[in-house]
């Protein structure tokens, strides 16, 4: 099953151009939605994300703990948490210091927004079945979901 990349028309296989919009467009395939156990791995993956809770689960459970992409997902998720927990803490801990204290309260939302930013991303990438990777938590989580 392929869609169009101008009007996104399901296109049936073996053609390349769009009843719909009349053009020749390049088609572009579905989102693959290869089951585990019941629910999609984009789906899967996503919901890794929900919270911590989810993603333990994801690598605990039969069927979904022997797929490569929920496995990145659940690992990315759970590093994530942990990585923005110990940033938590490190700024409760600097918030306590006389002066410099203060002057952090006026970055906590900007922290607050781009972590914000980056769970949406993360949500958004997973759901359309990308493998994307943060920076240094995403090739941790490669090699997690890779040791299996």
């Amino acid at each position: 099953m392929a869609f169009c990349s101008m009007c996104g028309t399901q296109i049936a296989d073996g053609t390349s151009t769009c009843a719909a919009c009349a053009g020749r467009a390049a088609t572009v395939p579905a989102t693959p939605v290869a089951s585990a156990g019941g629910m999609a791995d984009n789906i899967a993956g996503m919901l890794a994300y929900v919270t911590i809770i989810p993603a333990i689960i994801f690598l605990v459970m039969e069927p979904y703990n022997r797929n490569k992409f929920i496995r990145f997902h659940a690992f990315q998720s759970i590093f994530f948490a942990v990585a923005w927990t110990a940033l938590w803490i490190a700024l409760s801990i600097f918030a306590h210091i006389p002066l410099l204290g203060w002057l952090s309260i006026l970055i906590w939302p900007l922290i607050l927004l781009a972590g914000l930013i980056i769970w949406v991303i993360l949500l958004l990438k997973a759901n359309q079945g990308q493998m994307f990777k943060l920076p240094m938590i995403g090739d941790m989580a490669e090699k997690q979901a890779n040791a299996m």
